[in-house]
Parts: C-alpha cells; sequence; structure tokens
C-alpha cells in the first residue's frame, strides 16, 4: 500500500502546484480570496483552526493545503478559463477527479486495495495525465 500512498501522495500536491501557479497567474497575492469558492475557503479555515486547536504543528501557512482532494476539483471547475488551456475537457477532469477521490479514500485510510482497483488507480493516473495533453 506504500507505493499507492506515495503516488497518490505525489499526484495531490502536483494538482495542488498547478492550481496555485494558475490562481496566482490571474489573482496575483490574493488569488485565493478572489478565485477560490467562499465554502471551499470556509472549510480550509475551519481545518487550519481545528488543526491549530489541537496543538500539533500546522501542515502549511498556505489555505490550499487544508483543502480537501474533491475541494481542488471544484477549484478547477469554477476557474475552468484558467485551465482549459491544460485540460482537454472539463467534464473528463471532473469524472477523473472523482474517480481518484473515490479511490483516495481506502489509500489514505490504511485500506487494503483490491487488485481490481490498483488496476483503476492505475487507469485512472493514466486518464489524469492525458487530460493534460
Amino acid at each position: 500500500m506504500a507505493q499507492h500512498y506515495e503516488l497518490f501522495y505525489c499526484l495531490e500536491l502536483s494538482i495542488r502546484d498547478l492550481i496555485r501557479s494558475r490562481l496566482e497567474e490571474s489573482g496575483g497575492a490574493t488569488w485565493w480570496d478572489q478565485l477560490v469558492p467562499q465554502a471551499i475557503k470556509d472549510n480550509a479555515a475551519k481545518n487550519r483552526l481545528k488543526e491549530t486547536q489541537s496543538g500539533v504543528t500546522p501542515r502549511s501557512a498556505d489555505l490550499l493545503s487544508y483543502t480537501n482532494f474533491g475541494e481542488l476539483g471544484e477549484i478547477i471547475k469554477t476557474n475552468w478559463k484558467l485551465f482549459s488551456d491544460t485540460f482537454t475537457d472539463s467534464r473528463a477532469v471532473e469524472a477523473t477527479l472523482a474517480r481518484l477521490n473515490t479511490l483516495r479514500a481506502p489509500i489514505a485510510h490504511c485500506s487494503m486495495l483490491a487488485e481490481d482497483e490498483v488496476l483503476r488507480l492505475r487507469l485512472s493516473l493514466r486518464d489524469w495525465f492525458r487530460l493534460m495533453e
């Protein structure tokens, strides 16, 4: 399972980096306030506060780090004009991210993936990168 976790960790970081760079290009230093849907901003702030109140070391000063995988897809969808030159189709991005989000749960919660789900993960990753061609 470690290899699947590592794979997903790298994928999620790359998606966050893509979103951050695209939104910074368009919105400058205030991209978070201007371009992220309010519900996602509220949830990220809630997640950061919860982490702060638990007394653990904050994971990041960047609120994008406090968004969940599904919210990353919503940010792309909301700002499709900024991503349309990167991806081939918005519905395909949405469907692929939904599949990846479903596969993320057992990986993130240390459950075993069935052989079919390992194959589905590999195919979904291929789909993701194919959308970027």
